[in-house]
C-alpha cells in the first residue's frame, strides 16, 4: 500500500505516492492526463522494489504553478525529487510523456539513473499530423469544456479499449482535462532521438498491442537507439497505458528486469 504526501522542491510543489520499504527504488512518471495513481498496480510488486510515482504540473494533486515548463525541466525535477528522499541511483521510468521525461533524466544525470523503464513512449518531437490532430481537440476543449463526447474519445486514445477508459472520462468531465502549460510541454517537445547513443543504462522497452497514440514503428526506432535495450515487449490486448490497464503483464516484465539490473 502506497502513502500519497506533497513535496516542495526548489523548482515546484508536485504529489508523491510511495510504496515505502527499503527495497530498490523505482521512479514512475504517468501519461497526459493521467496521474500517479495509474500505478496502483505497481505498488505491490516484489520486496526487492520501493515504487514511487508522483504527479506531474497540473496533473493529479501537483499545481500547474506559474510559469512554463519542458519535459528537460521535469527530468531536473524528478533528479531534485530523488534528492529530497536521498536516493543517489534508481531506475527510472514512465508511460508516454513519461516516458519522455525518464530519457531525458538519463541523459541530464545518467549518474542517478541505473535503469530505464519506456512504457508506450518515444524518443521524436510530435509530427505534424499529429500537432494538428492535438491542436484541434485541445482548441475544442478550451472551447467546450470537458464534455462527454470529448473526454470519451480522448479516454479510447490514452487508455484503450478498457473499463478504466471510462473512468478516467468521469474524472476528466469532473475535474477538467490539463490545458495550458502542461499541453504546450507535450507538444513542442524536442526530438532527442540522435542522442540516444548517449544513454547506456539498461532498459526495459513495452508497449501495448492495440496502442493508437505512439505506433510501435516509432517505439522500435527508440529501442534502437538505446544501446542498453533488450527487444520489444509488446503486451498483448493493451492500448497506450498497459501499467493501468494489465498491470499483471506489466509487472512480470518489470520484475524481471528488476532482477537483470539488480543482478539478483
Amino acid at each position: 500500500m502506497s502513502t500519497v504526501s506533497t513535496i516542495t522542491l526548489d523548482s515546484r510543489t508536485i504529489a508523491v505516492s510511495d510504496s515505502g520499504g527499503t527495497g530498490y527504488p523505482l521512479l514512475l512518471a504517468h501519461g497526459f492526463g493521467l496521474d500517479s495513481s495509474m500505478f496502483g498496480g505497481q505498488a505491490d510488486l516484489a520486496p526487492s522494489s520501493r515504487v514511487i510515482a508522483w504527479d506531474a504540473p497540473g496533473h493529479g494533486a501537483s499545481p500547474v504553478g506559474p510559469e512554463p515548463f519542458t519535459f528537460w525541466d521535469l527530468a531536473r525535477t524528478q533528479i531534485e525529487l530523488l534528492d529530497a528522499l536521498r536516493i543517489e541511483r534508481a531506475v527510472v521510468g514512465g508511460v508516454s510523456q513519461g516516458g519522455f521525461i525518464a530519457l531525458r533524466t538519463a541523459l541530464v544525470a545518467p549518474g542517478r539513473v541505473s535503469g530505464l523503464v519506456l512504457m508506450d513512449t518515444e524518443s521524436a518531437a510530435l509530427g505534424a499530423e499529429d500537432a494538428q490532430s492535438y491542436g484541434r481537440l485541445f482548441a475544442a476543449l478550451a472551447e467546450y469544456g470537458p464534455t462527454p463526447e470529448l473526454t470519451t474519445g480522448l479516454a479510447a486514445q490514452i487508455v484503450g479499449d478498457h473499463p478504466a477508459a471510462e473512468k478516467w472520462a468521469g474524472v476528466w468531465r469532473e475535474r477538467g482535462v490539463p490545458l495550458g502549460a502542461p499541453v504546450d510541454c507535450l507538444v513542442h517537445r524536442d526530438d532527442v532521438t540522435d542522442r540516444l547513443s548517449g544513454i547506456t543504462a539498461p532498459a526495459l522497452v513495452l508497449c501495448g498491442e492495440n496502442d493508437h497514440s505512439i505506433p510501435r514503428e516509432r517505439q522500435e526506432r527508440m529501442r534502437r537507439g538505446l544501446t542498453g535495450a533488450g527487444e520489444l515487449h509488446v503486451v498483448p490486448g493493451a492500448g497506450h497505458s498497459p501499467a493501468l490497464t494489465h498491470p499483471d503483464a506489466v509487472n512480470r516484465l518489470l520484475e524481471s528486469f528488476l532482477d537483470d539490473v539488480l543482478g539478483t
